[in-house]
């Protein structure tokens, strides 16, 4: 009797080469990493230019505020245009109107003709299109890359951010104090060009959609979905509360650097950069794990984690060392910051890694636009809140800033160890995780 055997089936391969390798993604994966770095630049040069040409804190919390907030409103909008058009053009079209919204600040400024409402105004409507780029990237890894590669794609993109952040602020705190504020706006406007230049000619992939036809009832069926799916739902509750404390901490730390240690714009950017440093490191690591069941733990580990880190901002932000001149209190001060810098980016490599993933995971291809900008407007409200709330507060007293968000880190982990179902079987309980198309 012949005995026959099923030929083994050959191993994935699932190195970053294999990743490399997928067609179009280098060019997409470099206009994404210009664009990271410059998008980074934006947030520490907007409130270094707002606290040097203004002197009010409040200000830089508003115009961080306006520079975020109305693009999070319109993500349903902006999530139901890239299911229905693709994403590479709507991204070109983010870094386009970027590019114009930076010249134009950086114009205005050299001109002396920038008052603070046109600067607030300016920043707001180019938040706008700031979701299709953000979103457009991140439902567009899904679809282009391999179902295998997801874990490598993930890192890959959570290390954009984790490189744009040991760039961008050094760079632009340089820009800001070489050669002054409005400068660092041209040239932050010009990197944006170049990453819309990048993306010519790179064509849209094939993909699923389930739309109406109908923008706005597209728009009302993607945050159904999303509102629907369980782990979406808790991602977004989680998450946006953790982010009162990022908002905070990019107006509290130049506050603690300027003020209270008496060290200059640069200092800002290399402190932020420290955290990029320790992120790339820990994405990586977590990008070659398997994450599948292994998600709700490192979600929930790395937000509790964020709490400690923040909380060493605390006796930093009493410093005397800039107005006694004392080097023994500077370097304490200044070697706080950095300690908390550096804790905060290494446990937010392992919450991107999976967050990204499960996300992917458990949201259908054809709702991957709408849901994604959804979930991520969701995921990131609390940001722009923070900000314009430690500004109005480090009026008063940094410390109560710095306390709101470090209460912030510790609610936002229990609500995903409550919130997030730990396994996909757990999620596919959820009543109704489709929402219905008209």
């Amino acid at each position: 009797m012949t005995q026959t055997t099923q030929p083994a089936s050959p191993r994935l391969d699932r190195s970053y080469r294999a990743l490399l390798a997928v067609p179009t993604l280098r060019r997409i994966l470099v206009a994404m990493q210009v664009a990271r770095v410059s998008q980074s630049m934006v947030s520490i040069a907007l409130v270094l230019f707002t606290l040097t040409e203004y002197g009010s804190p409040a200000l830089a919390g508003l115009v961080t505020f306006a520079s975020v907030f109305p693009g999070l409103v319109v993500s349903p909008v902006a999530g139901a245009l890239l299911d229905r058009h693709g994403r590479v053009r709507l991204i070109t079209i983010d870094y386009i109107v970027a590019l114009v919204a930076m010249l134009l600040l950086g114009a205005l400024a050299l001109a002396d003709a920038l008052p603070a409402w046109l600067l607030v105004l300016i920043a707001a409507i180019s938040s706008l299109t700031g979701i299709l780029s953000h979103t457009g990237l991140r439902s567009l890894f899904p679809i282009l890359v391999p179902k295998h590669l997801w874990e490598r794609v993930n890192a890959v993109d959570a290390n954009g951010y984790v490189v744009a952040t040991i760039l961008g602020p050094p760079i632009a705190a340089t820009l800001v104090a070489l050669f002054g504020g409005p400068v660092a706006l041209l040239a932050i406007g010009l990197a944006f060009g170049l990453a819309a230049i990048s993306l010519r000619g790179v064509p849209d992939p094939p993909f699923e959609s389930a739309s109406t036809g109908r923008l706005f009832v597209d728009a009302w069926a993607g945050m159904l979905y999303t509102w629907r799916n369980r782990t979406l739902r808790g991602l977004g509750f989680a998450i946006s509360v953790t982010n009162l404390s990022g908002g905070m901490v990019t107006i509290v730390v130049p506050l603690i650097v300027l003020n209270r240690l008496g060290a200059s714009e640069i200092t800002v950017g290399l402190v932020f950069a420290v955290s990029g440093i320790t992120g790339m490191v820990s994405a990586f690591l977590s990008g070659r794990l398997d994450t599948h069941r292994r998600e709700w733990s490192m979600i929930v580990i790395s937000l509790a984690a964020f709490a400690p880190a923040a909380a060493l901002l605390l006796p930093a932000s009493t410093s005397t060392a800039g107005a006694t001149g004392d080097p023994a209190a500077f370097a304490a001060g200044l070697g706080l910051v950095v300690l908390s810098s550096a804790l905060l980016g290494l446990a937010n490599g392992p919450l991107d890694v999976a967050m990204f993933t499960i996300r992917q995971r458990r949201t259908e291809t054809a709702w991957m636009g709408r849901a994604f900008a959804v979930s991520m407007a969701f995921n990131f409200v609390g940001y722009p809140i923070g900000a314009a709330l430690a500004g109005v507060l480090a009026s008063i007293s940094l410390q109560a800033s710095i306390l709101v968000g470090v209460l912030a880190c510790l609610v936002g982990a229990a609500l995903a160890a409550t919130m997030i179902p730990r396994h996909v079987e757990e999620a596919a309980r959820s009543s109704g995780s489709k929402a219905p198309v008209p």
